[in-house]
């Protein structure tokens, strides 16, 4: 089974169904999402688009009205394609601990979402996913997935690796093989039992291999579609790694177990 563990809503959806196909994928993890670049046709249009990703990135999040869109989005294409997306929900952080609670109990829980993510705090602000976490144990250790490419800061993820050793049972995911902080965040993952690399936007091979060398029980192939392309970061793993268990693992195994996938589930004629 090949899960892809970090994917955006695409519009229209079966843009991301024909990627995923490609590259011979059997699921992807599907976060909300306010920018959505696929539908750019110019620089302008892109740039809007960025515009919107910059103000997300820097923490601007809104209220959970704000999100409501981008969560209406994920539920939508989970329900017209459960066999292939794994949906998860994210909540605003700038926001009283109690309303961010509430957030993960009615957003998330309440629309029979898998997990929260992809969360994205401000540089210096990793300390507010505190609530999220004590949230996420309260309803049987939702995995909670975390942006880690810029801005993300390395002191964010040495705050994240603290967060994780107060909230053991709760799996914490750091996205992009920590950006620039690649090897600091192999290291701190490597130390934290519940934390997982995963490896989309990696623009080293060798950054990848290490990774997966040092962490062969918890690293995930994702592509963070559609800033990237599946097909692109299947072969990126599978140039890193050798045929076998652990690539199977990276490319699905140990996704299917953290996001508590069968193989049953898998869709008629999956590969």
């Amino acid at each position: 089974m090949i899960i892809d563990a970090h994917g955006h809503v695409h519009d229209p959806v079966g843009l991301h169904l024909d990627a995923l196909d490609a590259a011979g994928v059997d699921k992807a993890v599907l976060f909300p999402t306010r920018p959505h670049p696929e539908r750019a046709a110019d620089l302008p249009s892109l740039r809007r688009e960025f515009a919107v990703l910059d103000g997300a990135l820097g923490g601007r999040g809104g209220s959970r009205e704000g999100f409501a869109g981008a969560l209406d989005e994920v539920s939508a294409a989970v329900a017209a394609h459960p066999d292939r997306f794994i949906g998860f929900g994210s909540v605003p952080l700038e926001q009283a601990a109690d309303e961010v609670e509430r957030a993960v109990a009615e957003d998330v829980v309440g629309r029979g979402l898998r997990g929260i993510g992809e969360l994205t705090p401000a540089p210096g602000r990793a300390g507010l996913l505190e609530p999220v976490l004590r949230a996420a144990a309260d309803h049987g250790g939702l995995p909670v997935v975390v942006h880690g490419f810029a801005p993300t800061t390395a002191d964010d993820l040495r705050t994240l690796a603290a967060l994780s050793r107060r909230h053991p049972g709760v799996p914490l995911v750091v996205s992009q093989l920590g950006g620039l902080h690649w090897m600091e965040a192999v290291e701190l993952v490597r130390d934290t039992p519940g934390m997982y690399l995963e490896l989309s936007t990696a623009f080293l091979v060798l950054a990848v291999r290490l990774a997966v060398r040092e962490l062969p029980d918890r690293t995930l192939f994702g592509s963070d579609a559609p800033y990237g392309d599946p097909v692109v970061a299947r072969v990126m793993v599978e140039r890193a790694t050798v045929s076998g268990e652990v690539r199977d693992r990276v490319l699905g195994g140990t996704a299917a177990e953290l996001f508590g996938v069968s193989r049953e589930a898998v869709r008629a004629g999956g590969r």
